[in-house]
């Protein structure tokens, strides 16, 4: 990336909560070429796309039901609709970042929220979809390349990325905290819900940044929040579980990862709020991202939308936990982070 703070912490996040609920032998086969193809599974019946195959736990394995919309695949650039195909590019090598995009417990199939999210965009249009993944820098040069149409890869939406390519968004980019199952305390949406407590974060990270700014404001306030720091995530979780810390600040797709992955266990762990990884002042966006005047981001929107209408978003998003990260519209070039802090 390395332009925008959360994407990192997303993967430092992620990869705290898979060294506690393993993906061994799905993550082992995510090494290798720098740009590479994965079988994207067993193919489904017409008029349908199968989501969360493979997925070691991290989704409900769900049949979705859903067809060409002749009105909006119209609308593609021509070059596109006579390829038959979109090229869909995953920046998930070297490791995965489980429950957006991973190799499964197949070691073969590339699972996760978002090739899955663009499997159901490519059925709307009406278009085979061919998934290519790479690693994080090489899914931007094959955007801008033309190896790759678009990028469903939990890309954040920023003013700076605006001067390369076009967005349709389909995800609010989110922070949350997680607390054990049987905690009463929720966030809230207000910092000063933290005062008293000790919070744990990984360091150098967006949220530490926002953590560390609310620990500040309490301060003044004459009031204390305790941050912790710990070398790994099974610290994490153990003090978690312990008691010696309150609640785990991390990104939102992680901590729902490893709740589902310890629902039904002692150490089971809920979300006690979530927080926009763009701060207070913009709701953050996860987006389609496409070359810039390619055409794609209307269509990607109308078909996104389409999806949202008819029920195949929200059912997509169940599967993986990750209700709420839902926007109720896709918008073509929303507000982004600003150049100041992109």
């Amino acid at each position: 990336m390395r332009t925008h703070f959360t994407r990192r912490s997303l993967i430092r996040g992620i990869t705290a909560v898979t060294a506690v609920a393993s993906l061994a032998t799905g993550l082992a086969a995510c090494g290798g070429d720098s740009d590479a193809a994965t079988t994207t599974g067993t193919a489904a019946k017409s008029g349908e796309v199968v989501i969360g195959q493979a997925s070691n736990g991290a989704a409900k394995q769900t049949t979705v039901k859903v067809s060409e919309v002749k009105s909006i695949s119209a609308e593609l650039p021509a070059a596109l609709k006579k390829s038959g195909k979109l090229e869909i590019g995953i920046g998930a090598l070297p490791a995965g970042f489980p429950p957006l995009a991973y190799v499964g417990s197949d070691q073969k199939t590339l699972t996760g929220a978002e090739p899955d999210f663009g499997r159901l965009v490519a059925a709307v249009l009406g278009l085979k979809p061919e998934v290519k993944n790479s690693t994080w820098e090489n899914l931007f040069v094959g955007i801008d390349s033309g190896k790759v149409d678009v990028a469903f890869s939990n890309v954040t939406d920023t003013e700076e990325r605006k001067k390369k390519y076009e967005f349709a968004s389909y995800r609010q980019d989110n922070l949350a905290f997680t607390v054990p199952k049987k905690s009463t305390w929720n966030f809230g949406g207000d910092y000063q819900n933290l005062a008293g407590k000790t919070i744990s974060v990984s360091a150098g990270t967006n949220q530490e940044k926002i953590l560390l700014e609310w620990k500040a404001k309490l301060a003044k306030e004459g009031k204390k929040l305790t941050v912790k720091y710990f070398q790994d995530s099974n610290s994490v979780y153990l003090a978690l579980s312990g008691g010696k810390i309150d609640a785990y600040f991390g990104p939102n797709p992680g901590i729902a990862y490893h709740n589902s992955q310890t629902a039904n266990t002692p150490n089971a762990t809920r979300t006690a709020g979530t927080y926009s990884g763009a701060g207070a002042s913009l709701q953050g966006l996860i987006a389609a991202t496409a070359k810039k005047d390619s055409g794609l981001a209307k269509p990607l929107a109308d078909a996104i939308n389409h999806l949202i209408k008819n029920g195949q978003y929200a059912e997509w998003l169940k599967a993986y936990n990750l209700s709420n990260e839902a926007v109720a519209k896709s918008e073509v070039n929303p507000p982004g982070l600003p150049l100041d802090n992109s």
